[in-house]
């Protein structure tokens, strides 16, 4: 067994301002994304993209959170906040879903390029690669901050988490870092020039997300508040199974599309 590093959560305080481990990991994430879709743009000389790349960071972000806030009450905690709808804007208390952020990302996304007439397709394309680093990112604030920890385990990396109880468990943020961070985004990075229809990068990052999320499932612990939903099947693994479906069906139709023209 090894010992959980018990990593204060709060790097440094200024008075009431506490600067936090997992807020800075939200910011590397942004941070890198942008980085890397504008060197896209640039890069490929895409004009239309360059003038709208601000604005549409902004629609973006605001479809992350309002998305990742929606999804965690209507997916994760549905009951609760039926009965107290009033606490859905409180995000300060915690409470976010990565399916509804990436639901809440592409409508946004959608509207914002319908309203523009630029391609969803292609604008998915460039984002949708630079994903996983936040996603690695966010995953080493969980294990940070001891929360979304794995099931009970008896492997010689199995940690004791401060709210898990006296049981040592998968630290499965590990897990998720590496899988849904590091080698999903190596995989799109390393395809994205390749030649293939616009959308199929989305699709890729559906099925590939949703295929790992799935697996790392079975080594988390299921949500306390409501425990597996389908059988011995979590949430996680219901919403990741959509996301193999919608990133097959996106294939299909992007296929058909692209030998029409």
């Amino acid at each position: 067994m090894l010992s959980y590093p018990n990593i204060d959560p709060v790097i440094f305080s200024l008075g009431p301002l506490h600067v936090r481990w997992y807020g800075l990991m939200y910011v590397l994430g942004f941070s890198a994304a942008y980085y890397l879709v504008n060197r896209q743009i640039r890069t490929r000389k895409l004009e239309r993209w360059a003038s709208h790349f601000e604005n549409l960071n902004f629609v973006l972000i605001l479809g992350l959170i309002i998305g990742a806030r929606l999804g965690y009450a209507l997916f994760y905690n549905f009951p609760y906040y039926r009965e107290h709808p009033a606490e859905i804007i409180a995000v300060w208390q915690g409470g976010m879903s990565f399916h509804g952020a990436l639901l809440g990302t592409i409508a946004g996304g959608i509207i914002y390029c319908l309203k523009n007439r630029l391609d969803f397709w292609q604008g998915a394309d460039l984002y949708v690669v630079t994903i996983p680093i936040g996603l690695g990112f966010g995953r080493l604030g969980n294990f940070i901050n001891g929360e979304l920890f794995g099931r009970v385990s008896d492997v010689p990396w199995a940690m004791v988490f401060p709210y898990g109880g006296p049981q040592p468990r998968h630290p499965s943020q590990l897990y998720e870092c590496f899988l849904e961070g590091i080698v999903l985004f190596v995989l799109l990075w390393f395809i994205k020039d390749k030649k293939m229809p616009t959308g199929y990068l989305l699709a890729f990052f559906l099925i590939l997300y949703g295929l790992f999320r799935s697996f790392v499932e079975l080594f988390r612990e299921p949500d306390s508040q409501l425990g597996f939903v389908l059988a011995q099947l979590t949430m996680g693994q219901l919403l990741s199974g959509c996301m193999i479906l919608a990133g097959a069906a996106i294939i299909a139709f992007r296929r058909k599309r692209f030998s029409a023209l």
